[in-house]
């Protein structure tokens, strides 16, 4: 029997999802999802007291939460306007894309060496799940599974400033291919993805190498591709 899209979701958080670890966390996480999912759309006014009723959340860690958005990127302060989500900046992410790809090289090739047995089991279990909810067609699911994919990745190469770099060039880079999913080949996403985590967990840094900057080929091509730029 094929499972379902709710039993590989279940299977999955049980396996990968690491729970937040104070409310500021929480409400970090699902703002941000929030965001890159256009939840919150760019240029939408962001009031503490309307995004405590959406999440549940009290103020004191949203507003937390929101202050790790602007430092970010993803909210902006503008005078007598207040907190708004920011836009996208076209000329900027093909900078950010040149930027990350060093970055995640360097990510990718210290966590084959560096990856705890748990680590790699765990890179192993999300590459298999990333792989069968894209077969099912599951964008939500694939999202989640790539932040988890990055979160693992960035704690396995034992780098805090490279993670620190990076975790707002990924949630950029998530919420541009969101807006523009209807372009995207999850399939073929999936196994770039499974092809870098497998290549970690097989502690073989060459291979993680060549897999990071075939991932990135590929954003560049996503990005051109949705902007009609050949």
């Amino acid at each position: 029997m094929r499972p379902t899209t709710e039993t590989l979701r279940a299977d999955t958080h049980a396996r990968t999802r690491k729970e937040p670890s104070s409310l500021a966390e929480k409400a970090y996480a699902r703002l941000e999802e929030m965001i890159v999912t256009l939840e919150l759309q760019p240029g939408h006014t962001l009031s503490e007291g309307e995004l405590s009723r959406r999440t549940g959340i009290g103020r004191t860690p949203l507003r937390e939460a929101l202050q790790r958005l602007v430092s970010q990127g993803l909210v902006v302060t503008l005078p007598r306007r207040g907190l708004l989500v920011s836009d996208i900046n076209i000329p900027e992410h093909f900078a950010l894309l040149d930027t990350r790809r060093i970055l995640d090289r360097q990510v990718a090739t210290r966590a084959a060496r560096r990856a705890t047995p748990g680590q790699r089991q765990q890179l192993e279990a999300c590459a298999s799940a990333m792989t069968r909810v894209a077969s099912l067609g599951d964008l939500p699911e694939f999202m989640r599974l790539d932040r988890e994919f990055d979160d693992t990745l960035e704690a396995a190469a034992r780098n805090p400033w490279a993670a620190r770099a990076l975790a707002p060039m990924h949630s950029h880079c998530r919420r541009f291919w969101y807006l523009y999913r209807h372009n995207c080949d999850l399939t073929h996403a999936a196994s770039l993805h499974a092809a870098l985590m497998n290549a970690v967990a097989a502690e073989d840094e060459r291979a993680a190498a060549t897999a990071s900057d075939a991932l990135l080929d590929y954003l560049e091509q996503f990005t051109r591709a949705a902007l009609e730029i050949f």
